[in-house]
């Protein structure tokens, strides 16, 4: 199937919490077809579609959840699935919006190496404050200071930057103090 240009995941989780997590996916992957506004037809059409959903959602570890409305998933489960509707229309660019936001470790420890094995063949921007999240699945960190580029480069280059450490620490005393 072809790919569909951008997508975007913001901080606050985008599911349809009175949906089961299966029908979320259903939606993602409904929406490239062109029927999202045909509401004369059976629901069972959309059967078709559930192979496909299953497939996403073994990608993404919520399988066993399938038939869970989305409002009883955890904070970081419903992260995970946003990030699996998003996968269900095949982005060539993912735009993620502080991803690990408001998690606990263990959520943190998952949706990293979530977004890890979905940025395989696509580009993801991402703006994060976890440190960790960035230094360990960033190819290219690029660090902003009112809007403008500060620097570029890997986590190693980045960090040890003066002036970001100025930027954000407050002084390089401050940082190393």
């Amino acid at each position: 199937m072809a790919r569909r240009g951008i997508i975007r995941s913001f901080q606050i989780s985008a599911v349809f919490p009175n949906l089961t997590v299966l029908e979320n996916v259903r939606i993602a992957l409904q929406r490239p077809l062109g029927t999202s506004f045909q509401f004369w037809k059976a629901e069972s059409t959309l059967d078709a579609l559930n192979d496909r959903a299953l497939a996403i959602l073994d990608r993404v570890d919520l399988r066993q959840f399938a038939q869970t409305n989305a409002v009883e998933l955890a904070y970081g489960r419903k992260r995970t699935l946003e990030i699996a509707t998003t996968l269900a229309m095949e982005p060539e660019l993912m735009l993620l919006d502080e991803p690990t936001s408001g998690m606990g470790h263990e959520d943190v420890v998952m949706v990293k190496n979530l977004i890890k094995e979905v940025a395989k063949g696509r580009t993801v921007l991402m703006v994060e404050h976890n440190m960790g999240v960035v230094s360990d699945i960033s190819d290219t960190i690029t660090v902003l200071q009112h809007g403008a580029v500060l620097t570029e480069g890997s986590y190693a280059e980045v960090s040890a930057n003066p002036q970001v450490i100025e930027a954000y620490m407050g002084s390089a005393e401050a940082a190393h103090g």
